[in-house]
Parts: structure tokens; C-alpha cells; sequence
């Protein structure tokens, strides 16, 4: 194998975890709602035919991030594995948790509240009705309430989520596990709300504020599903991109006060946490010029000197694991010290690639370990765009005759 990429590895990996190790939930730098539809796919509680119809409402930017082949090939995996389980108590599910679908949050718990008690479906939507004035891009409600031109929504999302809550008993008394399982649904995303409406207010006052108050978000949202998978002592594997799972306190992220969700997992749960990172010397890569533009296959240029990707190159060896918490290892010492690494999310600047992408950290206190693929592939997208067939045109091609 010459070229390979970390999304399949990481499902692989993710399978192996839930057959042989009883793994229970995978959670995703996604959208609550979203991955909820695909989570009542996979515990054969939906309607949708198959894994594509169940991933129709990821809409959003970066709509490929989870609407690939690979994620497809994986929840079609998930929904036989879960079909041959004897209780609904050893399914493993799919969760998101990420916090930029307040809208569509807001939708959920209506939905679930009109079915339930329309009563209170009555008073959730005078409450929600708060956001009306700024229409659907809470970026509006944000910069409006830092502006002082608007009063924020805080007390009336605080309330809901309150109410919300005070109904467990009267609501878990009727359909067992299902109704238990929509109303952590609902739940969630009434927390969602009530941190997405302080997020978008954070963001017009500073980087670390809005970043920190989401990922905060993401580890609450762990905490909330390690609580509801049979009482704390499940296990859970998390996707999501590097700089989220890698502990910050390791990276110029802590040194300018930010903090992430590798972080807070392990100051709370300790060694029971292991990390694992991806790291690659070149080739292709699905991203976005900038935020909200369509995906492309980007190439992605070979690894700055100084870089840890650049030693690793220098190895000669393609693709490896790396343990960095051994202490039989003495790569492991070597490593210590801070270099370069590279940070490729979704979106991807080549022409700004030292001042976008790459940042100081000390790798071994960063991850436990670290899979390394010297040449990446592009993901490809269930739609795939004319930017994303073309891909990048090589540098030796004539732009003038």
C-alpha cells in the first residue's frame, strides 16, 4: 500500500473497538440532529432505506465531512452489527456533538414536544420565538446582541432546557426505551440551543472565548452520553480533527488560553482516555478554499522542514504507528522537544500554509499515539462537485502561452 487515507483507518479501527472491545457509541464533531437521524438508522428505528437517505440532513458546511463513502460504508456496518444483538441495551450508537445547528435544534424539540405535550410545545415556541427577528443565520442574533442592538435570548433558552428536564418522570413513563431515547434527543438539543446562543454571542468577542465555549460543548455532550449509555460505564470513541483531540495544554492553542475536548477529557477521566492523532508528509486532501465554499480535491504540499510530518518522512517508512506514552520507546524521549505540526481541517490555504496550518506542540504530551500515512488520499464526497473532479492542477501546468 502506497497511498491510504485516515478515514478509513479510523472507521476500521472504530469496528474493531465496538466487535472485540464492547465499545458503545461513536460521537462526531457533527451536528446533534443530524446524527440522530443516522443513529435511529442504525438501531432500526427509522424509516430511511439505506445509509445515503439516513446522512440527507447533513446540509451543512462541510456537508462531506460525513457525507463520504466511508462513513456510509460504516453505518451500513453498524445498523448489521446492531440488528444481531440480542437487547437494545448492547446496540452501539451514532452521535454528534457539535453545536451549529441551533435552528435546526430548535425544530427538534418542537417536534418532539408537539407529539408529546402540545402544551408545552405552546410555551417552547414563545420562548423560541426570540431568534425570529434574525431569521436562520445566528451570526445575525450574535452580532446584534454584542452591538447592544438586541437583548440576548439567554433566560428564555435556559427556561426551556429547565422545563424540559423537570418533565423526565411524567415523559419516561409511557413508551420505555424509545421514549427514553427521544427525550435525550430533545434534551440535547435544548442544551445545544442554550450553548449555541451563547456561542454566537462569544464570537464577536474574541477566538478563545467562542472556542472554548464549543468545545466545552463537545465534552459536555460526551459526559451527557457516557451518563444515559448504561450509567457511565460505557465506552465511547470520538471522531473528530486534531486540534480538538489532541490535548491543548501541549500546543500553542493552551498558551494563548484556549482549551479543546482532548484537554477536558483528560483532566477528567485520566488514564481511562487515549488519544490518537494523524499525521501525513503530502498528497491530496477534500477541503474548501474558505469557509462555505464547495470541497476540492486539494493537494496538499509536502511537509515544512522542522516538522514533526518531516521527520517522520525522513524515516522512510510509509506508514506507521507510533506509541508515545511507552516507556520502552525511545523515539518517545526524542520527540519531547517542540516542532512544527501540521493542522489540515477543512478548510486548506497552501498559499498561507505555514501561518494557517502549522503550530508548536510538544507531541508526546499531546497524544497517547499517533498513525502516520506518508502519502494521504482525498476523501471522496457522496456529490461530488466539478472542483472536486478537477482537482488542483499541477504546478508545472501553463497558465500562458
Amino acid at each position: 500500500m502506497t497511498r491510504s487515507s485516515k478515514a478509513p483507518i479510523r472507521a476500521e479501527l472504530t469496528r474493531r473497538l465496538i466487535e472485540e472491545k464492547n465499545f458503545r457509541a461513536v460521537a462526531l464533531e457533527a451536528d446533534w440532529p443530524d446524527s440522530f437521524r443516522v443513529h435511529r438508522f442504525v438501531t432500526n428505528r427509522s424509516q430511511d432505506r439505506d445509509a445515503n437517505e439516513a446522512l440527507k440532513d447533513f446540509r451543512r458546511f462541510p456537508s462531506w465531512m460525513w457525507r463520504n463513502h466511508v462513513v456510509v460504508d460504516f453505518i451500513e456496518w453498524l445498523r448489521k452489527w446492531n440488528s444481531t444483538r440480542t437487547s437494545e441495551h448492547d446496540f452501539a450508537g451514532f452521535y454528534g456533538m457539535d453545536l451549529y445547528s441551533m435552528h435546526a435544534s430548535i425544530e427538534a424539540v418542537l417536534g418532539y414536544l408537539d407529539k408529546v405535550d402540545p402544551q408545552a410545545a405552546r410555551r417552547a415556541r414563545y420562548r423560541y420565538s426570540c431568534f425570529d427577528h434574525f431569521g436562520e443565520d445566528p451570526q445575525r442574533y450574535g452580532l446584534a446582541t454584542a452591538a447592544g442592538g438586541a437583548e440576548p435570548c439567554e433566560n428564555e433558552v435556559v427556561d426551556q432546557l429547565i422545563e424540559l428536564r423537570r418533565k423526565y418522570d411524567e415523559l419516561m413513563s409511557r413508551d420505555g426505551r424509545v421514549s427514553e431515547e427521544e427525550f435525550f434527543s430533545a434534551e440535547q438539543n435544548a442544551r445545544l440551543i442554550m450553548n449555541a446562543e451563547r456561542y454566537y454571542r462569544a464570537m464577536f468577542q474574541g477566538r478563545a472565548s467562542s472556542w472554548n465555549l464549543r468545545d466545552t460543548h463537545m465534552f459536555e455532550t460526551l459526559n451527557e452520553l457516557f451518563a444515559h449509555l448504561n450509567g457511565g460505564r460505557a465506552k465511547v470513541v470520538v471522531w473528530a480533527h486534531n486540534s480538538h483531540l489532541g490535548d491543548a495544554r501541549a500546543t500553542e492553542m493552551g498558551e494563548r488560553g484556549e482549551l479543546n475536548v482532548g484537554q477536558l477529557v483528560r483532566q477528567h477521566f485520566g488514564k481511562r482516555a487515549y488519544a490518537i492523532g494523524f499525521s501525513t508528509f503530502s498528497g491530496t486532501v477534500t477541503a474548501a478554499s474558505d469557509w462555505g465554499l464547495p470541497a476540492e480535491r486539494k493537494r496538499v504540499r509536502q511537509a515544512l522542514p522542522g516538522s514533526y510530518e518531516e521527520l517522520f518522512h525522513a524515516t522512510g517508512v510509509r506508514h506507521f504507528w507510533l506509541d508515545l506514552r511507552s516507556k520502552k520507546n525511545d523515539a518517545t524521549e526524542l520527540l519531547r522537544d517542540e516542532r512544527l505540526q501540521r493542522a489540515i481541517g477543512v478548510i486548506y490555504r497552501p498559499e498561507t500554509e505555514r501561518l494557517s496550518h502549522y503550530f508548536e506542540v510538544r507531541l508526546p504530551e499531546q497524544f497517547n499515539a499517533l498513525i502516520h500515512l506518508d502519502e494521504t488520499r482525498a476523501l471522496e464526497p457522496l456529490e461530488r462537485t466539478s472542483e472536486w473532479d478537477r482537482g488542483e492542477l499541477p504546478e508545472t501546468y501553463p497558465t500562458t502561452l
